[in-house]
């Protein structure tokens, strides 16, 4: 299936508006959110993690993934949770699940009647996303109709064999670098919500698309973690884009353009959006959403 012509027509020289705008979300400070697109009945609303190893990245790094959930037909809210190591495991993924609980109430003023809510995010992106997926299966809210899983950081051991021959795996690197300063304690690291990919229980979870590619080094995890998810009955699908990709660095780039891999992760996403959207989201309403 091929993206609507509304969708393609979200090219960066005739892309939907963007705001940027502060919510109170009960934390003690706001959070920062950019939302591409306008308000369209039946639009799939994607509450969306930038990537950085947890330690950096911004809304501004986070528009190179954003933009193309948004090519895909999805009206987009990008997050701008804190950061390690001043912000360590739980702070962003309790922040992250406060601004999901959020969209999730206002998902009809950002998106539209009937709005279906999925979360993506790139490299640590992934790992807050695939978290928060948990906390709402095991608070039994919000509703979520899918999950996006982008290259995502999901083992911090770092040794699977595509981490080995990559340029990622010695002690130093930014990857191992943000996994320590994001856990901090060695009890964080046997947490589901720090690190989902360790979690023993994946049932009752939305369906997840995670993509990869051959060169990634987070290749490896990435795979392991769909086919868990299908063994705990999970609908799961996977993409591996061919190499070069020079993923998960280009993910966080907006400012180059990577006509080998944009369109056709672009059309995953469209397909898994429109194949999931109308279906009944995992979890439970919320007892009391609160005024929109």
């Amino acid at each position: 299936m091929s993206p609507s012509s509304q969708t393609r027509s979200a090219t960066p020289t005739q892309l939907p508006p963007i705001a940027d705008s502060r919510i109170d979300v009960g934390l003690a400070a706001p959070l920062n959110v950019r939302v591409y697109g306008t308000r369209s009945s039946g639009s799939p609303l994607v509450v969306h993690f930038h990537g950085g190893a947890f330690v950096s990245g911004s809304l501004d790094s986070g528009a190179a993934v954003a933009n193309l959930l948004l090519g895909a037909g999805a009206v987009v809210m990008s997050v701008d949770y804190p950061l390690a190591p001043a912000h360590p495991f739980p702070a962003p993924v309790d922040a992250a699940y406060a601004a999901l609980q959020w969209a999730y109430r206002k998902r009809a003023q950002l998106a539209g009647q009937g709005a279906s809510v999925f979360v993506a995010g790139e490299e640590a992106g992934g790992n807050i996303a695939a978290a928060i997926a948990l906390m709402a299966r095991d608070r039994h809210a919000p509703r979520l109709a899918g999950q996006i899983l982008l290259s995502a950081m999901l083992d911090p051991c770092l040794g699977t064999a595509s981490v080995r021959r990559s340029e990622q795996g010695p002690a130093g690197c930014p990857l191992a670098t943000g996994w320590c300063s994001y856990l901090r304690e060695p009890a964080n690291a046997e947490h589901p919500y720090a690190i989902p990919g360790r979690s023993l229980r994946l049932a009752d979870l939305p369906p997840a698309l995670l993509i990869t590619a051959e060169d990634d080094p987070l290749r490896d995890e990435t795979l392991a973690y769909a086919r868990r998810l299908r063994a705990a009955g999970v609908p799961s699908a996977e993409c591996v884009l061919p190499a070069p990709s020079a993923w998960p660095d280009a993910l966080l780039n907006p400012a180059v353009t990577h006509d080998s891999w944009s369109e056709p992760v672009r059309t995953r996403i469209h397909e898994f959006l429109i194949a999931n959207r109308a279906a009944r989201p995992a979890g439970h309403e919320p007892a009391s959403p609160g005024p929109l």
